[in-house]
């Protein structure tokens, strides 16, 4: 039996001592590097484009020589007006991408000395800067999983039996139950998305699958109206998983990280905040062949190329 990616020596090509035996100067240099790498690392004005810039080195700024704009490596980014040292920047989100089914923010949290809150806003800016690779607007091809999950909305039943009321009913639920639907390519990308009910799904894969794509679909009844724009292989669940080559498995692959993640890790997740958890989800499911170093500088780079979170800006002077 071969070995799991995980379990092997080339899964891990960095640690959490390695970042902060390096110091604060590495660390530094590789949020610059990530941000100009078309001039290894030397600093171009956000402002003009203009290469040539002063250093102010006590305050880690620079300024431009043409239009004299002063900047900084994270100015424009999603780390814009951070505090945090750049080496417990770089291991926050090491500690974020090493977890394959997430950390729950009372441990990173504890692992950086923050407070709950700080560690809560910067997992979901890394979570902005990870869904810059999922959610592309590129078109899915191939061949297309597409399936859909129940989150959130959970009442716990009354203690004595008399007092229990039919949790299905409408009246007595709480509305915050949602639904993760995902299209999978079979060698490719995961696209989440969440809605309202499951037969959403069939719009959602209208504008996000090519034409010529084929795909697969369980038994529910609302994926008939796929078959007027696709091949779609179906398969029933009550009677088996797997026929032939007709199934769902990678994109139920998805669901059971991401179940794992919000129960075992997270015990729960707002809907408000749903979408982000399966952005994480979908970004760790498909690099889940890349080494932890890699990892990252994938995060590094695109939080580097992401503008100012708008949804977290200012988190601390308002309500979340």
């Amino acid at each position: 039996m071969a070995q799991h990616f995980l379990l092997s020596a080339a899964s891990r090509t960095t640690s959490l001592r390695a970042i902060y035996k390096a110091g604060e100067d590495a660390a530094y240099a590789t949020f610059c590097a990530m941000r100009w790498p078309e001039t290894n690392g030397e600093a171009v004005c956000p402002q003009c484009g203009n290469h040539e810039t002063y250093k102010i080195t006590t305050r880690r700024k620079f300024k431009c020589k043409g239009c004299a704009h002063q900047f900084s490596v994270t100015s424009g980014t999603i780390f814009a007006s951070r505090k945090m040292d750049f080496v417990d920047l770089l291991a926050a989100i090491f500690i974020l991408v090493n977890a394959s089914k997430g950390v729950s923010m009372v441990q990173l949290s504890r692992d950086l000395d923050c407070q709950y809150k700080t560690a809560f806003v910067l997992s979901h800016k890394l979570r902005e800067a990870m869904a810059q690779e999922v959610q592309t607007g590129e078109v899915l091809q191939g061949h297309i999983e597409i399936d859909g999950a129940y989150f959130s909305g959970h009442i716990r039943p009354a203690n004595a039996k008399v007092d229990r009321v039919d949790l299905r009913l409408k009246r007595h639920q709480t509305g915050k139950r949602r639904v993760v639907v995902a299209l999978r390519e079979r060698t490719g990308r995961t696209l989440p998305f969440v809605s309202m009910s499951e037969a959403e799904g069939v719009a959602l894969a209208n504008e996000n699958v090519c034409r010529t794509a084929t795909m697969s679909a369980d038994e529910a009844s609302h994926w008939d109206a796929l078959h007027m724009g696709h091949h779609v292989d179906r398969v029933n669940h009550s009677e088996i998983y797997s026929d032939h080559g007709k199934h769902t498995n990678m994109v139920e692959s998805f669901f059971s990280r991401l179940r794992n993640m919000i129960k075992g890790q997270h015990h729960g997740v707002s809907p408000q905040y749903l979408h982000q958890y399966a952005n994480h989800s979908a970004w760790l499911e498909d690099n889940r062949r890349t080494d932890n170093g890699t990892l990252a500088q994938l995060v590094v780079s695109n939080a580097m190329d992401a503008p100012v979170s708008r949804s977290w800006k200012g988190y601390w002077q308002r309500t979340p």
